[in-house]
């Protein structure tokens, strides 16, 4: 593996920059419902692997890291949403700053990719691992594009998972106007309330598909998100 070098300063720069604060643009009722505090420590899990390459252990403490700031304020919106409303104020402060942590993220993660390739469990743990793909599903277009390749070789390689690969896969497909294979991108009727998997591919066969790849069928799949989201 290469020397991270720049990179590992780069990534602790930007990470110290954003550790626990709050952009202004986040409202005060967030804040007191959450218990968002700007003086907030977020504690970082550093797990050693690959004995001697002390590269290793600075990486999952810097995906460790990138995993919690993608997680944390996704994991409001359901109920931010249902506190305020979907096109709440509240909401889209809270969207702004999703979208700024993200664009940092993506900084890190790019780097580390360009740098190193796809680096697999043995290497980073499994939630650095999970990290890579994150940021990359939340990125733009181009940028999911460009690594789509890279994830792939890296599933075939035993570096990454299949499961996370077909979201990616489905993701870009969408974007581009083509159908998705494993109807992991999802969409809810206005009238009926129903979940379900637009724009895929002979739907009589995605179940099977899924399951090659690790993925509840669709019926499992839909009653876990209505679950989270209701």
């Amino acid at each position: 593996m290469k020397r991270i070098n720049l990179l590992i300063a780069l990534s602790l720069t930007i990470l110290n920059v954003t550790n626990g604060q709050e952009p202004e643009m986040c409202f005060d009722k967030i804040k007191k419902t959450h218990n968002l505090n700007q003086k907030e420590e977020r504690q970082v899990t550093v797990t050693k692997v690959n004995t001697g390459e002390k590269e290793n252990e600075i990486l999952v403490a810097i995906l460790d890291s990138i995993y919690y700031e993608d997680q944390k304020y996704r994991n409001l919106l359901v109920e931010i949403e249902k506190k305020f409303g979907g096109e709440s104020d509240e909401v889209k402060s809270l969207w702004k700053i999703i979208n700024e942590k993200d664009s940092l993220n993506q900084i890190v993660v790019k780097n580390i990719l360009d740098e190193n390739g796809w680096l697999g469990v043995d290497v980073v743990g499994e939630k650095g691992n999970s990290t890579l793909f994150l940021v990359i599903q939340h990125s733009d277009l181009a940028t999911q594009e460009k690594y789509l390749p890279m994830m792939r070789q890296a599933v075939q390689e035993g570096n990454a998972f299949s499961k996370d690969l077909a979201y990616l896969e489905d993701r870009v497909a969408l974007a581009n106007g083509e159908k998705q294979i494993y109807g992991t991108q999802v969409e809810r009727n206005k009238e009926t309330g129903e979940y379900y998997a637009p724009f895929l591919i002979e739907p009589e066969n995605v179940d099977k598909r899924r399951a090659e790849v690790g993925l509840f069928p669709l019926e499992i799949y839909f009653a876990i998100i209505k679950q989270v989201i209701e």
